[in-house]
């Protein structure tokens, strides 16, 4: 079994600050899953605050620290983008000049459509493959939802609803590349006043879509100065599934005759379970590890990245 070299850009809370207080829990970030899979060694980081890159290395045990990508002379096998969106696209062109087996970029690619195509498409002449962190595509839960809405497994699929916060590409993204996953190809129907609850370039909007079959999918918006907000309630012919907490834990209501009103059917008060988003980072590297050394596909690339993009930037048209 080959050790995989790694270099980190970016030393903030997604590349290994939140799982700093707690190691001994499934990981949250970049560091936290290739120190817990194993099989990979953190062999250098890029960060231009000195406190923090220096903070970041001893907290994980970096041996090389650099305040610029352009210094890091090695080789490596996995690149991990975690610094600010509008870094990426010069450590991506960065990251390729080093010839990595394997980019793991934070989402979005870039701050533009336009721009993530160039970034996408620089990745594919060199032949290094593009993963990109919308978390849940690695989610074993999500995997399951997708398998019984393919199967039917409580019949037709009626309609879709949501509510999120803190802007449309910065979270939003994640929730459309969710649902471009699980319900296929969207098309906007109709976009609302949005909510200046993040930066002023990326507002939370609300937006109505429909799928293929036609099936309504409406996503309204919270206020991110109120408590962080991400889910999901998908009506079903015969249930009613809701994902809570941004995948932490999940609610199934299941159809059945009332027991007060003759001829009626009304929804159960149900069953709440743990969801699976705590094991998408671990399951991510481990999808890594298998496309570096078996050649296996990656459950999130640079090619679905772009859709969910493109998606945000058609909501935002004037």
């Amino acid at each position: 079994m080959s050790t995989l070299r790694v270099l980190i850009v970016g030393c903030g809370n997604i590349a290994g600050g939140f799982d700093s207080p707690r190691r001994d829990e499934l990981p949250l970030t970049h560091a936290g899953a290739y120190r817990r899979d194993g099989r990979f060694e953190i062999a250098a980081c890029i960060e231009p605050d000195d406190a923090r890159r220096n903070a970041f290395m001893k907290d994980w045990g970096v041996k090389q620290g650099f305040g610029h990508i352009e210094e890091a002379k090695a080789r490596f096998d996995v690149v991990s983008i975690c610094s600010p969106t509008a870094s990426h696209a010069s450590d991506i062109a960065a990251a390729l000049a080093l010839r990595p087996k394997l980019i793991f970029c934070e989402k979005p690619v870039t701050q533009s459509a336009q721009e993530s195509e160039a970034a996408v498409r620089c990745c594919e002449a060199a032949q290094v493959p593009l993963a990109v962190n919308y978390t849940r595509r690695w989610d074993p839960a999500v995997a399951d939802l997708r398998e019984a809405i393919l199967e039917k497994r409580w019949g037709e699929l009626r309609t879709v609803t949501g509510c999120y916060n803190k802007g449309l590409l910065n979270n939003g993204s994640h929730l459309l590349d969710l649902l471009l996953l699980l319900l296929g190809p969207l098309r906007v129907h109709a976009v609302g006043v949005p909510v200046e609850d993040f930066k002023p370039a990326d507002p939370t909007v609300p937006v109505w879509l429909h799928t293929r079959d036609a099936v309504p999918v409406h996503l309204a918006c919270g206020h991110a100065d109120d408590f962080a907000l991400f889910e999901l309630q998908f009506v079903f012919q015969r249930a009613v599934i809701t994902m809570e907490e941004g995948g932490m834990a999940w609610r199934e209501r299941q159809a059945r005759a009332s027991q007060r009103f003759t001829g009626y059917r009304t929804l159960d008060a149900g069953q709440r379970h743990d969801g699976g988003y705590e094991q998408a980072m671990l399951r991510s590297v481990d999808n890594i590890y298998g496309t570096v050394t078996a050649g296996k596909p990656l459950a999130s690339t640079g090619e679905s990245a772009l859709f969910a993009q493109r998606l945000c930037e058609e909501i935002r048209k004037p």
